[in-house]
């Protein structure tokens, strides 16, 4: 009887605590179906707008559609660079399952270098899988006709038209126009600064140099968006929306292209530079940098075959000598220093000085380049038969400061603000710049024995020939200096309205009319019984001039002689100018790079220059040197 009560006592305990159990997992179960249900009344009620847009999102994708870059045009309308359609073949990795296996059938059909490969695999790695991305680009007719036959065999790859880049000049006018290439990570960086990066998506290129890059954010132009149907494999199903692109704005320039063909061909294998400026306006009518290159070579990245040419050449191509060449100007200068004497009152237009052919100064003899000098001097002979005795002295008196500041005004020694980038300032020497230039105590002491040869252009004086022609076009313009530029206007390709460069006055310097006119009237007799007198004979109008010779190294007291001298350490020779004398329409700097004396080989390019400018001459070849020896 107890073991029966005692059973029943441990069945009522189990079933007590199975009843106990079944309570406790209802309530878990209640509990666990409770916070399920809080948390999809959280993501389907409360975070329904954030879901929703995540899934729209992985369901549509925006796919950049790059716009047609502006075209750059001369000031006659002549084409300097453009665009032009080709066929590309691309492959859109999405839709391939073996892209290395693709990539090398479609190598037995079309050619596919190295380098192509190199760039698919670069705009894999930047791009999104749905997107084409060319691996060979420019197909000929008969490429895009071998692959049509084939194409059944290569599923997700196709012939696409895209715009490519041109430049239908080859090298004419390359260092002002510059050339674009692809987008490296300076340029990004770049991109993000200017707040641009929603612009550039999709776009692979952008401008490097010249007017391609100062002007890049107006050519690029706007870049369109269609929205994509993808599948969860990301591939591409419809096209849902498309906003068109906006193609980039067109540059008008005041370079004359003729002219600058006319100038590129004077300078023949020449090293050298040349600006031509219209006074009235400041705008550029030609920049010639020689040797020059073919800016079409970096379009889609340079050959490393090319690239060794053009860097490893002692020439420099490369090198934009018209803005970053800095030279002394030799006797260029001296018309500057002349007018900086009268409008200091150092000097009268009728004062002489007796020039035996070398000045004194502290016990050492500066030379003349005459042997026995040019006897009595006044300013105009000064310039006309290019006296260095008078520089000397006028130098001595005027004091580096005073020469200093009345130079600085001419823009020398500082950027003209032309519209590309890169330009470098010279050498404007004072007392100041020394003390920035060098570091030791002894060194940083200005000496009254520099100020001597800061008179004939040498010493520190460098400068480019940007700077000396646009100080050349001011004395022209009778004081008023116009900021250096190439672009006219900008015309926005949706309206046609166009966007003028205005002419921008940086100052009008307050020179006294007839210190004005003393100093054309000595350089219209440079050309006319000068200097450059031999350049300049039988021109069908007047001009004014000066010639100029700037070393290269020292002599240290020796006689220059041209013969004996390795070509790469003579003189450079210099020449600025203007035409015609009364109304000038364009003014002018020449350097040629170890060309000897300025009337030898400069003054003659600047020669065949003004002839197809004013009178339409078109030249047979590079200019002749003259075999003058003087400056």
């Amino acid at each position: 009887m107890l073991a029966r009560q005692s059973s029943l006592h441990a069945s009522d305990r189990e079933l007590s605590r199975f009843h106990f159990r079944v309570v406790l997992a209802a309530v878990a179960v209640l509990a666990a179906l409770s916070l399920l249900g809080a948390r999809f009344f959280y993501l389907q009620v409360v975070q329904h707008d954030y879901y929703s847009t995540r899934a729209e999102d992985n369901r549509i994708s925006v796919v950049p559609i790059v716009p047609n870059r502006g075209v750059i045009v001369d000031r006659a309308g002549i084409v300097l660079a453009r665009n032009y359609s080709a066929f590309t073949l691309e492959i859109t990795p999405s839709k391939v399952d073996d892209l290395e296996a693709t990539i090398d059938g479609l190598g037995k059909l079309i050619e596919i270098e190295s380098k192509d490969r190199r760039r698919f695999r670069k705009l894999l790695d930047e791009g999104k899988t749905f997107e084409s991305l060319p691996i060979r680009t420019r197909l000929t007719e008969e490429e895009v006709a071998r692959f049509a036959a084939n194409r059944y065999l290569f599923p997700g790859v196709e012939v696409k038209a895209r715009l490519f880049r041109q430049y239908p000049l080859g090298s004419t006018a390359s260092h002002a126009i510059g050339y674009i290439n692809r987008i490296n990570k300076r340029d990004l960086e770049k991109i993000a600064e200017s707040e641009e990066a929603a612009n550039y998506k999709g776009t692979d290129h952008i401008g490097k140099t010249g007017l391609e890059q100062k002007y890049e954010f107006a050519l690029h132009g706007e870049t369109g968006y269609e929205q994509v149907e993808i599948d969860a494999g990301g591939r591409a199903i419809r096209s849902l929306s498309r906003t068109p692109p906006v193609q980039g704005s067109h540059l008008t320039l005041t370079l004359d292209v003729k002219l600058q063909e006319v100038a590129e061909e004077a300078f023949g294998d020449r090293r050298g530079a040349l600006v031509a400026i219209e006074p009235s306006t400041g705008g550029i009518l030609a920049l010639v940098s020689s040797p020059t290159f073919d800016p079409n070579l970096f379009i889609d990245g340079i050959r490393n075959e090319d690239w060794d040419v053009l860097n490893k050449s002692r020439d420099r191509p490369m090198l934009n000598r018209a803005l970053n060449g800095t030279y002394p100007p030799g006797s260029t200068f001296k018309p500057f220093m002349a007018l900086a004497g009268l409008e200091t009152g150092r000097r009268t237009a009728g004062q002489s000085i007796s020039d035996p052919g070398f000045f004194n100064f502290g016990g050492h003899h500066f030379r003349d380049d005459k042997v026995g000098g040019h006897g009595t001097v006044d300013m105009y002979k000064s310039i006309v038969q290019s006296c260095d005795t008078y520089y000397y002295q006028l130098a001595t008196d005027m004091g580096i400061d005073a020469i200093a500041r009345f130079m600085g005004q001419l823009g020398f020694g500082q950027r003209t603000g032309v519209d590309i980038e890169g330009e470098s300032e010279g050498v404007l020497p004072s007392p100041e710049w020394k003390k920035r230039r060098f570091r030791r105590p002894e060194q940083q002491k200005w000496y009254a024995g520099e100020t001597v040869s800061i008179g004939i252009g040498q010493g520190y004086n460098s400068y480019t020939p940007i700077q000396l022609a646009q100080a050349t076009a001011t004395v022209a313009n009778k004081g008023v200096m116009f900021r250096p530029h190439l672009v006219k206007y900008i015309t926005d390709s949706r309206s046609g309205e166009k966007t003028m460069i205005e002419p921008e006055p940086m100052r009008r310097l307050p020179w006294k009319p007839q210190h004005v006119e003393t100093i054309k009237n000595a350089m219209i007799g440079v050309n006319t019984q000068g200097t450059g007198a031999r350049a300049f004979a039988g021109a069908g109008y007047t001009s004014g001039g000066k010639t100029g010779t700037a070393q290269v190294y020292s002599l240290k007291g020796s006689t220059y002689k041209e013969s004996a001298i390795r070509k790469e350490l003579r003189d450079h020779a210099l020449f600025i100018a203007f035409a015609p004398a009364d109304e000038p329409k364009i003014a002018l700097a020449v350097i040629v790079e170890n060309g000897g004396f300025g009337a030898q080989s400069a003054a003659p390019i600047a020669r065949m220059v003004i002839d197809y400018y004013l009178l339409g001459k078109l030249p047979k070849g590079a200019a002749a040197e003259d075999d003058v020896k003087e400056d």
